[in-house]
């Protein structure tokens, strides 16, 4: 991927975009309100090494709410995001994994999302890009185990590393 700071590229029309019309663009990577705030006041970028940094650092910072209001636009692990937006699109390539799942493999992580949804009460998120269908059933299990704070931790993780994904995707579908 180029690094966006080429004259004409995604990163130099996004930093000449009108603040809200940027803030539009990072929601679609993470759906925090906040998040979006604090990256696109951080502009201009040098490069999207600096944005992804940006980045990073503002997904570390949000607070609890801020972070339940990015969950809240994912889909549970196993079920298709729905409508014709880039975001759900985004969701369906990144749960590939679970597309090709036995049906005894869905119905477990259906039960597990309830069993996660129940203890923590929010949406059980797992960074899907790469990781078959078991693999997110076995890591959503062990994250069961977890108490709120180390649960929070793994959260905020998780999120940073789909935010960064999408934002990279952004950028090079945006490039082209």
């Amino acid at each position: 991927m180029s690094d966006g700071s080429a004259p004409g590229g995604w990163l130099a029309g996004f930093n000449a975009m009108p603040a809200g019309a940027a803030e539009a663009e990072l929601r679609a990577c993470c759906a925090s309100s906040a998040f979006a705030a604090r990256v696109a006041a951080g502009r201009p970028y040098a490069g999207v090494a600096a944005l992804l940094d940006a980045a990073g650092a503002a997904v570390s910072g949000l607070e609890w709410p801020e972070v339940l209001q990015a969950l809240a636009a994912h889909p549970r692990i196993g079920e298709r995001a729905r409508g014709p937006g880039r975001e759900a699109a985004w969701s369906r390539r990144e749960q590939a994994g679970a597309a090709g799942a036995d049906a005894r493999v869905l119905a477990e992580l259906a039960a597990g999302n309830r069993a996660y949804e129940e203890r923590f009460g929010h949406v059980y998120l797992v960074c899907a890009t790469g990781l078959t269908a078991g693999e997110m059933l076995e890591r959503l299990r062990a994250r069961l185990g977890n108490d709120e704070d180390a649960e929070r931790r793994v959260v905020r993780e998780e999120l940073a590393k789909i935010t960064e994904i999408r934002l990279r995707r952004l950028a090079e579908e945006t490039a082209a």
